[in-house]
């Protein structure tokens, strides 16, 4: 019996064609992208209207989309989400954090050259994901990109100019594959989940926004739009293992922010990094009610803090979701 999977076609890359202006969506991809796999699935399209180019995804996107699944995923084996590649990390994230319970398959995928140029990396991206509804077991949400298929939380696009887009620094790959020997060893536990789904509403008016340490004027920049900010949290990069400078002037604006029920989650700026104050300069960010996001990146640090402002927690509940995700 053939499986059902229902794909989500949002826009990017690989389903652009050019136009006078330059690449555009294209709604073209849905009559050919999956037929090489019509034999072993059924697959039910929903076109986004319009298709976007994802460095325009907003909020309300991801609202319309988490509504789409919610209507279903219940009659479905799988999900397929065709992404463009800028933010499906963050698209991923969001998916993982807000779909809650979540027991069957979505594997998100894109390309950085689209399905229809020559030696495009699209069709193998698609093979690649479609496999990933083979694997035994495998739940919750991944990316599926240039054979390799990787959990969501802690996954960035790092590359524009190779087919290796994407990487995990902290949680690596759960499978590798190719048409020819399938999946290697793929590291996927069996669900433990109840099945009943519970899906978070994400408010699309919460305020998160990111500042990033670079030495010289960010300080005072950062200051001073902490104190006058209406964001209801803010992820703060900083250096190494969650260092800042031992500024008065910054650590006075966090502590107004946090004051005034402000979120601040400090991660790292080096790819591989783990905010965790082994040094003073962090403790006193911590002193000052900053809370420290371990091995978080800016994709799922984003997701999840847009997660925390929708239901209103406190940094208590922030540090507890942190553990939750093995980030801490």
């Amino acid at each position: 019996m053939k499986q059902r999977i229902f794909v989500l076609y949002t826009g990017g890359t690989i389903g652009m064609s050019q136009s006078p202006e330059g690449l555009k969506p294209d709604t073209a991809l849905a009559e050919k992208a999956l037929q090489p796999f019509a034999e072993r699935w059924d697959f039910d399209w929903h076109i986004c209207t319009p298709l976007i180019d994802s460095s325009a995804v907003t909020l309300s996107n991801w609202q319309q989309w988490l509504n789409i699944l919610a209507d279903k995923i219940a009659d479905y084996d799988g999900i397929l989400i065709l992404h463009g590649t800028d933010t499906l990390a963050y698209t991923a994230n969001i998916l993982t954090l807000f779909l809650q319970d979540l027991d069957k398959p979505v594997v998100l995928t894109g390309s950085q050259w689209p399905f229809g140029t020559e030696n495009s990396d699209a069709p193998f991206n698609l093979a690649t994901a479609v496999a990933a509804f083979d694997i035994p077991d495998f739940a919750g949400v991944a990316l599926a990109f240039n054979g390799k298929l990787f959990p969501a939380v802690g996954s960035s696009k790092v590359s524009t100019e190779d087919a290796d887009g994407f990487l995990n620094a902290h949680f690596g790959v759960l499978g590798e594959w190719s048409a020819q020997t399938g999946w290697q060893n793929p590291a996927v536990r069996p669900s433990e989940k109840s099945g009943r789904l519970k899906i978070f509403n994400l408010d699309t008016k919460a305020k998160v926004v990111c500042h990033t340490l670079i030495p010289g004027f960010s300080v005072q920049e950062i200051s001073d739009g902490l104190l006058h900010s209406q964001a209801g949290a803010v992820v703060l990069q900083s250096y190494g293992h969650g260092n800042a400078p031992s500024n008065e002037a910054l650590i006075s604006a966090v502590r107004s922010f946090t004051a005034r029920g402000g979120l601040v989650l400090n991660i790292s700026q080096v790819q591989k990094g783990c905010a965790e104050a082994v040094y003073a300069q962090g403790s006193a960010l911590r002193h000052a009610g900053v809370v420290n996001g371990g091995k978080a990146n800016l994709e799922t640090a984003t997701a999840l803090l847009t997660l925390a402002v929708s239901q209103a927690w406190n940094s208590k509940q922030l540090q507890t979701a942190l553990s939750e995700l093995d980030l801490v």
